[in-house]
Parts: structure tokens; C-alpha cells; sequence
């Protein structure tokens, strides 16, 4: 957003607005170190930074439980990664389609499954469909629900990018000839994918925060390893803390991923 732009959204703070947030930003920062300290010194009141209560987590047996559930949480996003973005594009296509069906069959899917908890979606998996003589493994019973709400999100992020394809790409793709198919295909939708590739990769971050849902089924991601560890060393705290630094690292990672593609992105569009 340009500096105009911001302008007009919000005043720009004076220097008494300035010492202001300094001041604000200063007592919220000793607040929250206060409130770290406060834990800290909770945890080892009640000995919960005993050493000994951490370098379990060291143990061979116990790593390789952990990276059993991580390979399962890895498994799961991936895959349903792999289905859900081509089919949010195909939706993206319905609802910008000029056929009346498409388009209504696809603001249908996509309103419907934003609007709903995967939660549910797991549950009616579990146990709505089984009531039917319908089942599935472990596996697609997490696997599919994360599709099925992941496709109508991502779909809107297609549309979005597709719409913010200048609309000259349209005229001059017209202009030599293309068919509004051709021009979608071989035109607009290769500038729209690197526009979203970002946030795309932000997806896969609520993906993988969506396969802790695997608990539900009982299959074998991370958060349900973490959950059978507790049970056998009934350190709490400590595993769920081991778990929660797994997933922090890995959604910090894609995160940086998507902000490094977007800098550079907009580095292009700089140069261009």
C-alpha cells in the first residue's frame, strides 16, 4: 500500500501520538516479560524445569516416536495439499465461469465449507457416514475433511489472484487471436499462481494445523504422539511444549518462505 493510500486510511501519529505508542509498546513488552517471568518461576516452583523432566526428549526411542508423528503430520498436509489447491483452482474457474450451474454449484461449495468447522466434517467422517455402510482408513478420514474445507478457502484465494491480473492481460491475449479459454489458460492463470504462490504456501500452514484434528480419528500425526508420550511419561507440560516448538518451527519456516517469495515478487514488479 502506498503511502498516499495509508494516509488516507490513517493519520500519521505526531510526535505526542509517537511518544505515546513508544510508551504503550514499552509497557506491553515489560508486561508480557513480566508474565514469562511469573510462568517460569511457576514451572519451577512446581518442578516442572527439573532437567530430568527434559532429557527424555533426547532419547532415541523417544525421538523416533516423535518423528513418527511428524512424518504422519507431514503425510497428511501433503497430501491433502496435493488435491486440495489444483481442485480450489477448478472452483475458482466455476465461479468465475459464465455458465450460471458452475457458478452456483461452486459459491455453493465454497460458502458452504467456509462456513463450517472441519471438526464437524471430521465427526461426520467418524461417525455420520459409518452409520451408512460408508468408511474409510484413518488416514482419509483427516485427509479428506482437510480437503474439502482447505479447496473452498484456497479457492477464493485463486479468484483473487485471477482478478488481480491487470485486465489488459485479457485485452491483448484477445487481441492476437486467443480464446477467453486459451487466454485464462495460457495468460492469466501463470500470473495469477505466482501472485498466490504466497499465500498458497501460507495455506499449507493452516493445513498443517488443521492434521492436529488427527486425534479425532486416532491416527498417528504429531499432537496424537505427543498425546501417547504424555501417557507414558506423564510429563505433561514438557511434552506438549517439545510438540509445540516442533510445529512453531515449521510454520516459522513456510512463513519465511512466503514472505521471502513475496519480497521478491514485488522486487519484480519493482524492476518491471
Amino acid at each position: 500500500m502506498s503511502n498516499s493510500a495509508t494516509q488516507v486510511l490513517f493519520d500519521a501519529p505526531g510526535p505526542k501520538g509517537r511518544r505515546r505508542i513508544l510508551l504503550l509498546s514499552i509497557l506491553s513488552v515489560l508486561a508480557i516479560a513480566g508474565l514469562l517471568a511469573a510462568g517460569l518461576w511457576q514451572f519451577h516452583a512446581n518442578g516442572q524445569l527439573d532437567p530430568n523432566k527434559w532429557v527424555v526428549y533426547l532419547r532415541a526411542d523417544y525421538l523416533a516416536f516423535l518423528g513418527q508423528g511428524l512424518w504422519g503430520t507431514l503425510k497428511v498436509t501433503a497430501a491433502a495439499a496435493v488435491v486440495a489447491f489444483p481442485f480450489g483452482l477448478l472452483l475458482a474457474l466455476a465461479r468465475l465461469s459464465r455458465s450460471s450451474l458452475l457458478r452456483a454449484i461452486a459459491i455453493t461449495w465454497i460458502e458452504f465449507f467456509r462456513g463450517i468447522p472441519m471438526l464437524l466434517v471430521v465427526y461426520a467422517f467418524l461417525l455420520a457416514l459409518p452409520a451408512f455402510g460408508v468408511t474409510f482408513p484413518r488416514f482419509w478420514m483427516l485427509v479428506i475433511p482437510m480437503i474439502l474445507v482447505s479447496s473452498a478457502a484456497t479457492a477464493e484465494v485463486f479468484r483473487a489472484g485471477i482478478k488481480a491480473v491487470d485486465r489488459g492481460q485479457h485485452e491483448a491475449a484477445a487481441a492476437i487471436g486467443l480464446s477467453r479459454r486459451d487466454a485464462m489458460a495460457s495468460v492469466v492463470l501463470p500470473q495469477a499462481v505466482r501472485l498466490v504462490l504466497p499465500s498458497l504456501i501460507l495455506a499449507l500452514v493452516t493445513l498443517l494445523k488443521d492434521s492436529t484434528l488427527g486425534y479425532v480419528v486416532s491416527y498417528n500425526e504429531l499432537q496424537f504422539q505427543g498425546k501417547t508420550l504424555v501417557s507414558i511419561t506423564r510429563y505433561l507440560v514438557q511434552t506438549y511444549l517439545v510438540v509445540s516448538v516442533i510445529y512453531i518451527v515449521i510454520n516459522l519456516l513456510l512463513t519465511r518462505i512466503a514472505l521471502a517469495l513475496d519480497a521478491r515478487m514485488k522486487a519484480r514488479a519493482v524492476a518491471s
